[in-house]
This record gives C-alpha cells, structure tokens and sequence, in this order.
C-alpha cells in the first residue's frame, strides 16, 4: 500500500524539524549544509568547534544513544524518544566517532527545514511526490517547456464534463463556463455549469490549473508555492453534461461535442484541443458510431481531440468508444513509479491498454495525480481518504492522463498556431519515450515529452486521415450499456436526451455541416434558448421546463437527486476505488466517465 504523503515532518525542538536525508544535498532544509558528511556523521574535523546535532538510535536503544553522546564529550540538549534518539551538541572532532558508536543509527545536523520538502503552502511534497502536478511536469518535460516561455497561452481547450467549480487554482482568469447541457440545468439552485460531482474540476486544474497568472520561469520554479497544472496560460472552456453522480446520455455528450465543433472560433473562442476524458463501454463498430462520427467531426473542423482509454482494463483491452477510433489521440495511464526517467515505468492494470487492431497512441500519469478538490462535490464527500490538505484530491485513471496530454497538446499549439489536429497527433507520438519495463503494445509510442515537442515543427507530410465513421449506427449501442433513469423509466433503445426518436441520418448530415446546432436548438429540439450561439450570453441561460416535456419516456421530474447513471450511483464510489487501502485503483470509470 502507498500512503497519501511521503511522510510527516516532526517536530523534535523549540525552532527547529528533523532534517530529512535529502537536506545534505541542500534540497530540502532552508538551512542545509552545502555537502555531505562523511561516514555518515553530521560534519567531521579537528577545529575544536561543535556543532548541534540530531542522534537517531535503533529501536529501543534511547540510553545507550545518551551514553555515547556523553562518552563523545557531548551534551544532551533534549531527548527525542520518537527516535529513540536525542537533540545534543558534540565536539566536531567526535562527530565521526558517535555516528559509529553501538545504538547510534545516524547522526545529522540539527537544522531547520521541512521532512521531505513538504510545502506548508500546498501541504504535500512538490518535487517527491509523485502525485504533484509539479512532478508529473517534470515527467512530461513540461517545466522545460515552461522554462522557455511556452505556457498554452492563446489556445483554449474545450472540457466536456460535470462542470467546474471556482476554487484557488481555476479563479485566475482562465476558465469560461460554457453551456451547461446536464440535468441539473434545470435544477436553479445549481449555478450554470456548477460542478457537483468533482470529476471536471480535477480535469481542469490538471489541463490548466493556476493560482496567479505568472511567468514561465515562475511556473517552472518548484518554491514559488504555486498551483500549476500542464498549460497554466491555455483557457478551459467548460461545457457541462454530467450531473452530481456523473450521470449523463452519450447523446448529451455528442451535441456537446457538436457544440464546440460549431463555436470553436466564435465570439474571442480559439478552441485548438477538446479533452474527453469520457469512454463507453460500446462494441459497436466505429465506423458506425455516432459517438465516433461526433468527435471525428471536431477533428475535421481543426480541433484536437484527446480522450481517455478508458478504466476497465482489469476485464477489457479493448479501448472505450470513442478512444478506439483511430482518428483521435488515445491516452492510456502510466505510473512513474518514484522516478521522472520513463524506462522503469509501468501500465496500471486499470488502463485499457488496446489490442493490435487499435491500441493507445501514448500514455502519461495517471496514478494517484493530486489535481484540485471539489469540496461539495459527490467525489469528494464520498472518499475523505483521498483527500490531502485543504484543496487537494488524490484522483487515479486515463482520465487524469488524457487531460496531462491535453495541456502539452495545448503548449503545442501555443508554439505552433497554424498546426492541423493531425501535426498535433504526429507531434505527440514522435515524440514521445517508451518504457522498456513493459509490453510496447501498452504503451503505443510511449509518453510525449513537451520540451521536445516545442521545438518540433509541424510535419509538412500529408498526414491527413480520411474520415471513417458514418455516424448511421445505433444511438443505444453507443451507450454502452450505460442508462440514465429517474428511478421509474430508463433512457434506452434509438432516443435522445429529449425522447426524440432518433434519426442518424439527418443528424449526422447536420453535425457534417456544422448545422446540428441552431441557436439554443440541437438536433430540432430547443435546448437552452437564442442566447446558445452566443459564447458570452450563454452564461446562466437554462432550459425550460417546457422543452423537457417528452411523455414518451419521461414520467416523473427531472430532479437531479432522483437521476441516475448506470454504474454511477453511490455503490461506485464507496468501494475500493477511492478506499484507503487502494486508493490508486480504477476510478472514474466503471461505465462511462474514465
């Protein structure tokens, strides 16, 4: 089992912290010397000085540790029985001496710092622990690329999800609410786009979470005390479909896709890269999917599309739909295991790693990623445990690696405008390192590193891919087994999110031209009112209760405490998935969300 931080700083006397082991080298204590000692004593030589020092004994040796301080001509200051061991000041010349003495374990200064460079600000270890933002940067090669001024800054990326919340982290200026096409739109004691259920909060700070609008040098300097996720410049723009259990139809998640094919570029929007860290179950053959005919539409109209593997790679290879279209980038998770070098890296068995006829493109981290918590959301309230500090969630999945590659597509693009939804794809994976630990087929071309992508020019090979979904197969079958209900009638069989029959046709002639959305309508059906088209009076716009008026299926109210999604009710969440004890297992995932 791994445990939620490295560990804990110790108080052992008035002014001053046990040193960790990493302060000789200067990287940990704000008082550490400049070199390490020799023999493992704290400082050795003849000057006739002394130093203050921290004596650790064995277990239960406490005595014999206070004798040798005193047989070294020492003095015992304090005793620290935690340590079996005392806080002294010992002549400098007995210093090698005392750290070999019999029930002497280590001797080291007495200096002030913190355990393992725990940040007092952030609350967790920036550069050790490997669930920091920070640390999966540096695995990425982001603060590399930060360091060169390249930030996301100019490109927004589009988060299709259960919303966001205003928390330190994504109040800075960089995050648009969008249409909110969930449920709980009709719910007006919920905010426009509100997040109640934790998952596009975590996405978002992960993309790009910042606390302050800063440099790139400041980005990149791990003091600064700063939130900051994969392309702090780029902009969220949110669009919400998931309500407060992650309940949403796939035809709720393909008109937003819609959405964004149609206003990426209107009203100040410059939306480069869509995140989906969305899968479904489906076996239904992509080139028949409408869920894959939607996202190859975003693709076609210049906008990257990344989306996860998906979670259930315990029971199933083959990726979720709409990762296993070829078209789009597929992101599988990867866990750096203690080290940013990516040889001894390893798959998660939650990641759906693919198969040979379509396997992930590249991976990145997605174990135990510390991204920003939704404090009244469903996640959070159900799993204290993964919770650390006040602002921060434990969260693992391809849905936190899908939104780490998201932010270095969004530095790519940052450098390089005019790049097409292919060069963007064909820059991710030439550019990425493999593990050699593991199976090549489960890592695809391995994890993209950003500073190399940043000085790759965009290839001038044709690298255009013909579209290959028709979008006429079944509405149902893309679900994947996954239903909303309101706990008398469940949403199944060739209808939409209004009970309208389904008509493939027409609706993917429309979504081809760009026409699916009219105004507040998609699909021929009002959805949000006039102000839809407009990507500034959207905000606070929301159903009526009128449009949700379809007797065909809906019998009872549209109260978000009564919906469910399949596989998305409390049992999902109260498991082992977010437990203390395994709390890097599959999550976010079971059916739909990943």
């Amino acid at each position: 089992m791994r445990v939620g931080l490295t560990a804990a700083v110790v108080v052992v006397a008035a002014g001053s912290f046990l040193a960790s082991p990493a302060a000789w080298a200067g990287t940990s204590s704000t008082t550490s010397p400049t070199s390490p000692p020799a023999s493992g004593a704290a400082r050795s030589g003849s000057s006739g000085g002394t130093s203050h020092v921290i004596v650790s004994g064995t277990p239960g040796n406490l005595n014999a540790v206070e004798d040798a301080v005193t047989v070294a001509g020492g003095t015992v200051r304090r005793s620290l029985p935690v340590i079996d061991g005392v806080a002294a000041t010992v002549p400098d010349a007995a210093l090698s001496g005392l750290a070999h003495a019999p029930g002497v374990r280590s001797v080291t200064p007495d200096a002030a710092g913190r355990l393992m460079s725990v940040d007092p600000v952030l609350g967790y270890d920036v550069t050790k622990d490997e669930g920091s933002l920070y640390y999966a940067a540096q695995v990425v090669h982001a603060t590399q690329a930060w360091g060169k001024g390249v930030t996301g800054k100019g490109v927004d990326v589009a988060l299709i999800d259960s919303g966001v919340v205003p928390v330190q982290g994504l109040t800075s200026g960089n995050v648009i609410v969008g249409p909110d096409l969930s449920i709980e739109s009709q719910n007006p004691s919920i905010a426009n786009g509100m997040d109640t259920f934790g998952h596009g909060t975590h996405m978002a700070s992960i993309i790009a979470g910042r606390d302050a609008v800063a440099t790139g040098s400041t980005y990149a300097d791990s003091t600064s005390h700063q939130f900051t996720g994969i392309a702090p410049d780029a902009r969220i723009v949110s669009i919400k479909v998931a309500n407060s259990d992650g309940g949403a139809d796939v035809s709720q998640v393909i008109a937003a896709i819609d959405w964004v094919t149609q206003n990426a570029h209107r009203n100040g929007l410059n939306i480069k890269v869509l995140n989906l860290s969305y899968g479904t179950g489906s076996s239904q053959d992509y080139r028949l999917d409408p869920l894959d005919y939607a996202v190859e539409n975003a693709w076609q109209a210049g906008i990257t599309v990344i989306v996860s593997a998906g979670n259930d790679g315990t029971a199933r290879q083959e990726l979720a739909d709409p990762a296993n279209d070829p078209m789009v980038v597929a992101v599988g998770a990867e866990d750096p295991n203690n080290s940013l070098a990516a040889a001894d890296d390893t798959i998660p068995a939650f990641s759906q790693r693919g198969t040979t006829a379509r396997a992930v493109d590249v991976i990145a981290p997605g174990v135990h990623l510390l991204g920003l918590r939704d404090p009244n959301g469903f996640i959070d309230q159900n799993n204290p445990a993964a919770r650390v500090g006040t602002r921060f969630f434990r969260g693992s999945g391809t849905s936190q690696a899908a939104a780490v590659v998201s932010g270095e597509a969004a530095l790519y693009v940052s450098k390089f405008p005019g790049a097409t939804p292919d060069q963007v794809k064909d820059a991710l994976m030439h550019n990425a390192t493999p593990p050699t630990s593991t199976k090549t087929i489960w890592t695809g071309l391995g994890i993209p590193y950003a500073d190399k992508l940043i000085g790759y020019t965009p290839s001038t090979k044709n690298t255009a891919q013909a579209t290959t979904s028709t979008g006429a197969g079944s509405l149902e079958a893309a679900r994947g087994g996954s239903h909303l209900t309101d706990g008398l009638t469940v949403l199944t069989g060739e209808k939409d999110i209004f009970g309208q029959a389904w008509n493939a046709a027409a609706w993917g002639a429309a979504s081809r031209a760009g026409t699916s959305w009219n105004g507040g309508s998609w699909n021929g059906t009002v959805w949000t009112g006039t102000g839809m088209a407009n990507a500034i009076s959207w905000q606070g716009v929301r159903w009526t209760g009128a449009d949700w008026s379809s007797k065909s299926w809906l019998t009872a109210n549209w109260d978000s405490k009564s919906w469910l999604g399949a596989g998305w009710d409390s049992k999902s969440w109260l498991g082992a998935g977010w437990a203390s004890s395994n709390w890097q297992a599959s999550t976010w995932s079971s059916a739909t969300w990943s």
